[in-house]
C-alpha cells in the first residue's frame, strides 16, 4: 500500500499544530534531523519532536542526518519516535549494527538511508534487521530540492534487493517528490513517499496528499 509523508521541515513554524492538523489525512509525519555537521543545515530535534507527540497520534517517522546516531536513538525513541532511520554514512558498520541493536531495544522500527553517493548493496549487512530503507533523491540538508532522476535507478535496485532479501520492508523516498514524478517514484518502486513542499507549500494540505496518492 502506498504512503504519503508530510515532512514538517517544509512547516511554518509558527503555525505546525495548524500545519499538522492540516496534514493529518498523511500516513506518517517525517522529522528531518538535521545536525549542521553531518549534512551543512540545522532543523530541529528531541523538544519539538516531544511537543508534537504529545499532539498528535500520528507515526512520526524521525530521519536522523547527524554523525554518530547510536548516541541519539534512545532519546528519540523516548521522545515518541514510531520509525528511526539512520544514515549509512554517518557511522562505521559497528556503529551503525549498534544503532539499530538500540531501535530494537527501545521498541521503534528500524530504517537506514541512503545518500545519492551510496550503493544500495550497502544495506546488505542489515537488510534482514530492517522495517524500512530510505532513498534520498535529492542530497540532504536543504528542503525545496529538486528530484535527482538518476536515483530512481537506485529505488529500483533496492527494491529488487528487498524483494530477495526482507520483501516485508519497506522503501521510502525522500526528496523533491511531487504530483508530476510521483508516479514514476512508485514505479520505481517505492511505497513510502516523502513530500515536504508538495503538501505545505499548498493551501489545500488533504488535497495535495490526495493528488499524490492518485499521481
Amino acid at each position: 500500500m502506498l504512503k504519503i509523508v508530510p515532512s514538517i521541515l517544509a512547516a511554518d513554524f509558527c503555525r505546525l499544530g495548524e500545519d499538522i492538523d492540516s496534514a493529518k489525512e498523511g500516513d506518517m509525519l517525517h522529522f528531518d534531523v538535521m545536525d549542521g555537521d553531518f549534512v551543512p543545515n540545522i532543523s530541529f530535534g528531541i523538544p519539538v519532536l516531544r511537543s508534537v507527540r504529545a499532539f498528535t497520534d500520528m507515526t512520526l517517522d524521525v530521519h536522523l542526518m547527524i554523525d554518530d546516531p547510536v548516541r541519539y536513538v534512545e532519546l528519540f525513541a523516548q521522545a515518541g519516535a514510531d520509525l528511526i532511520s539512520v544514515h549509512l554514512e554517518a557511522d562505521t558498520h559497528q556503529g551503525i549494527a549498534g544503532a539499530l541493536d538500540e531501535m530494537g531495544r527501545c521498541g521503534v522500527k528500524r530504517a537506514v538511508a541512503l545518500r545519492p553517493i551510496s550503493a544500495p548493496e550497502a544495506i546488505l549487512p542489515y537488510v534482514d534487521r530492517l522495517d524500512m530503507v530510505l532513498v534520498m533523491t535529492v542530497e540532504p540538508g536543504f528542503g525545496g530540492q529538486k528530484l535527482i532522476d538518476s536515483q530512481l535507478e537506485t529505488v529500483r535496485r533496492v527494491r529488487a534487493l528487498l524483494d530477495k532479501y526482507n520483501p516485508g520492508c519497506d522503501l521510502e523516498v525522500d526528496g523533491g517528490v511531487t504530483v508530476q514524478n510521483a508516479g514514476r517514484v512508485k514505479a520505481a518502486g517505492a511505497n513510502v513517499l516523502v513530500a515536504g513542499s508538495a503538501i505545505f507549500g499548498q493551501k489545500d494540505r488533504a488535497a495535495a496528499i490526495r493528488a499524490l496518492r492518485e499521481a
